[in-house]
């Protein structure tokens, strides 16, 4: 995690939860000429937009501020989605029996994206239950070489 996402985690946690929700994800990115700061909240039952409004204006009051990212960024407070990022153990814990899909930075078994189910996970492995054509492998992957791991929704 870069060191203005850190901050701007540290910034905006307490107010998230002081507004009933649970920060899902901080990501600090630049597209073209534009950085965005993208904030992704979540609570029981899921997050509307006049939630996310009302986030998004605390948030701003704050970090105008405590202003921790030098350049002007646009802001996007928002639901994770029903394909929502896996970054604390509390997100794994909730998988475990669902579709993910991996995104890896060296191809393991001659690929680098795998789409499964999370079997179980540890601090060093994943381990998913992965369709290759007609049958059924469990692979584990090494969490070191994990890009982004996500929910997935399969239809």
């Amino acid at each position: 995690m870069s060191k203005i996402t850190e901050r701007v985690e540290e910034i905006v946690t307490p107010i998230v939860h002081d507004l009933g929700f649970e920060l899902v994800d901080v990501e600090y990115v630049k597209e073209g000429p534009d950085y965005y700061l993208r904030i992704a909240i979540d609570k029981e039952g899921g997050v509307d937009i006049s939630d996310c409004a009302l986030a998004s204006e605390k948030i701003s009051e704050v970090m105008d501020k405590e202003d921790p990212i030098a350049e002007a960024y646009f802001m996007d407070v928002s639901s994770p989605g029903a394909e929502r990022p896996l970054k604390k153990e509390a997100d794994y814990t909730a998988a475990v029996g669902h579709p993910v899909y991996v995104k890896l930075y060296e191809e393991i078994g001659g690929d680098k994206e795998w789409l499964g189910e999370l079997i179980k996970f540890d601090a060093e492995t994943v381990t998913m239950s992965v369709r290759i054509k007609t049958r059924t492998k469990e692979i584990e992957l090494p969490r070191k070489k994990i890009a982004k791991i996500r929910r997935a929704v399969i239809l």
